[in-house]
């Protein structure tokens, strides 16, 4: 499985997502490829999940996979919540 976290520009943001969604799969001890990546390099990767912030979110349809939006980025629960459900969803 590839999740990409996905911001603007590519530096903070998407760093500090990675780092959040990284936490969650760890302590749900799930394995998967994680990269972080501006918005015009991710339209052009195959993942499973695009994990990506509100103001994003016009650019949805353009994504390959499952498509989270987080709207506080810096709320780990949020992020946590939202990656387990859409795992859930993709495993059924």
């Amino acid at each position: 499985m590839k999740i990409v976290a996905v911001c603007g520009l590519g530096m903070g943001s998407s760093m500090m997502l990675k780092m959040s969604i990284e936490d969650a799969l760890n302590k749900a001890n799930i394995k998967a490829d994680l990269e972080s990546a501006d918005l015009g390099s991710a339209k052009s990767m195959n993942a499973d999940i695009y994990v990506l912030s509100a103001d994003l979110s016009k650019n949805v349809e353009e994504f390959s996979g499952e498509v989270i939006i987080i709207k506080n980025l810096s709320d780990s629960e949020e992020v946590k919540d939202k990656l387990l459900k859409a795992l859930e969803k993709m495993e059924s």
